[in-house]
């Protein structure tokens, strides 16, 4: 896959189109036919009179279809061996019969109107793109889309297909159903990795617009889109049979042996006793027969519908009845914490700097637990934390208390700026004073983020570089740590030092983010130097450390209480919850 990575002109005649015009309407329907439309392609689907026959004939549905055969056996046995027989042997085999089929009907059209439901949802609203066909724009569904297609992509839209982005505005995509970053990312038309999941110049199929637009080349449709290639690695996984349905393949094993135990054994008494072996075969079926729980199939069903009617008025529709009862076996819970668990609104609590854990003062006035803010590790650490922060407080909101104002960017970004405009005050004024020229944003490659400003010192022309991210990663990257007003040297006590702090803090289930600085020297990088933040050009080694901050997440205020329900709902009592999380090596 290299379509990120080779230069516009060779990728448009590799696809035959053109950046102003697009394809005409000739080139679409060639490629339309060679590739097909640009959907996904659906599983094969089950034919109905299957799904019919596997309510039917399947699991405890084929004893009880047994147990009436053998009825009509003995009924039949009956009929040519005596005068008046009697109808018990039929009448059974009737009922069994009545209650296969009335069964195995009512969960098949319980399962029919559920796919129905679900099947209606994709036609609700279908997806439209707005493509540059012979010059002229116009607006077609996404499925008529081809690969070599002009395609622009505004705030709001999904993207149609994998597009390699030609020209964007302010750009940005959601990409947390491909790779889990929470943060809108930044789109334009410089292609800054090898990796196309890390790269700015890549949009993906099914990924949202969140801000800005642009413009882009279709180089993949359908199935050969990222998003298809998982999704076919998704259908060909084996799902299984649900507990259910292996609790009832093991009693169905458990009753037919014990049945057939004992209708062999009373066949072998009888004949013994001197039975003529036609009645004895008789006692043999009448034994099998019984032992098979007629009411259960029917118990069984009848009690999933229910909750899967219950369910139903609750918003939550049931595909299978036999997921109903699989919810209830859960044993163990895996969920996302950021914005599910929590409120997403981080907060910062500790700090450590000049070798001490400091508790932030997170009240409003400033009265509660405080930290030395007068101290010389504060002041680099809170202007890293400030310069290398890429939220801001929305305009209009001055009269509003500093932690009650909304902002925009990152929850972690936020919840640092917000720590620093109540301790030092005036953000915005830091940033004026100290602009940013560079920028390397955060990715979950790199696990850093960094940026380059003038510093507000009129003697000193030294560019100033900021960085933060993992903990572990920023230390890596530095020589020196800053103590009290001195760069020392990082050695194996500071290191030891760095960890016990590390580990208290990300201990106390608190996001940690590790702070660096540097300034360059001016005879290296004078005034005006320009900074690359794609071929680097500055250095991202020996650096000096300057603290740690930690954050946290508060809880929504419901979750105690879905937890404590979950811990006592279902077969198994006190399900475990695993939180999922993926910030730095020590929370992993």
């Amino acid at each position: 896959m290299d379509e990120h990575r080779i230069p516009m002109d060779e990728l448009v005649a590799r696809f035959d189109t053109n950046l102003e015009m697009g394809l005409t309407e000739k080139q679409a329907a060639v490629v339309m036919a060679r590739d097909g439309p640009n959907a996904l392609t659906p599983p094969k689907k089950i034919p109905e009179w299957v799904k019919f026959c596997k309510q039917l004939f399947g699991g405890f549905a084929l004893l009880l279809w047994l147990g009436a055969i053998l009825c009509y056996i003995a009924y039949s046995i009956q009929v040519s061996t005596e005068e008046e027989p009697p109808g018990d042997n039929l009448y059974l085999g009737i009922v069994l019969t009545t209650v296969v089929v009335l069964t195995g009907c009512f969960s098949y059209f319980q399962e029919a109107k559920s796919s129905k439901i679900m099947e209606s949802f994709k036609d609700m609203m279908p997806q439209h793109a707005l493509v540059t066909r012979g010059g002229e724009k116009k607006t077609v569904t996404a499925e008529e889309l081809v690969v070599g297609d002009i395609v622009d992509v505004k705030f709001g839209d999904r993207v149609p297909a994998d597009l390699r982005v030609v020209s964007a505005h302010g750009f940005k995509v959601d990409n947390s159903s491909l790779t889990g970053e929470s943060e809108p990312q930044s789109r334009s038309a410089e292609c800054t990795s090898d990796n196309p999941l890390e790269t700015r110049n890549f949009c993906f199929f099914s990924t949202n617009a969140v801000e800005g637009n642009c413009i882009g080349m279709v180089i993949s449709t359908g199935d050969r889109t990222v998003m298809g290639r998982i999704a076919n690695l998704a259908a060909g996984l084996d799902t299984g049979e649900t507990p259910i349905a292996k609790e009832i393949a093991h009693f169905i094993h458990i009753i037919t042996g014990v049945a057939v135990f004992l209708g062999v054994t009373f066949f072998i008494v009888a004949l013994l006793l001197g039975y003529f072996w036609l009645d004895a075969v008789i006692f043999l079926i009448g034994i099998i027969v019984a032992n098979v729980p007629e009411g259960l199939l029917a118990t069984v069903t009848v009690c999933l519908t229910l909750t899967a009617k219950r369910m139903a008025l609750k918003n939550c529709l049931v595909k299978n009845l036999e997921a109903v009862e699989t919810l209830g076996s859960t044993s163990t819970i895996c969920s996302d914490k950021t914005g599910t668990l929590t409120q997403n609104r981080m907060t910062v609590a500790h700090l450590w700097y000049d070798n001490q854990i400091w508790e932030a003062d997170t009240t409003e006035d400033q009265s509660g637990n405080t930290f030395e803010k007068g101290a010389s590790g504060w002041k680099a650490l809170s202007r890293v934390a400030s310069l290398c922060n890429r939220a801001e407080f929305k305009a209009g909101q001055e009269e509003i208390p500093v932690l009650r104002r909304d902002c925009t960017g990152d929850a972690s970004e936020s919840a640092l700026m917000k720590c620093v405009e109540l301790s030092v005050g005036n953000v915005s004024e830091i940033r004026k004073r100290n602009p940013k020229v560079c920028e390397i944003p955060f990715n979950s490659t790199n696990k850093y983020q960094v940026s380059v400003h003038e510093t507000d010192d009129p003697n000193d022309p030294s560019y100033l570089i900021a960085m933060k991210g993992a903990p572990e990663r920023i230390f890596d990257r530095c020589s020196t740590i800053y103590i009290d007003g001195k760069d020392l040297p990082l050695t194996a006590v500071w290191k030891e030092a760095f960890e016990a702090a590390y580990l208290e803090l990300g201990g106390l289930g608190e996001r940690v983010l590790g702070f660096c600085d540097t300034l360059l020297p001016s005879s290296e990088y004078p005034k005006g130097f320009a900074f690359d933040s794609d071929d680097v050009n500055f250095p991202l080694e020996g650096l000096r450390f300057v603290g740690l901050m930690s954050m946290i997440d508060p809880p929504r205020a419901a979750v105690p209480d879905a937890v404590a329900k979950c811990r006592s709902a279902g077969r198994y009592s006190l399900a475990k919850i695993i939180i999922v999380i993926s910030e730095n090596l020590l929370r992993e």
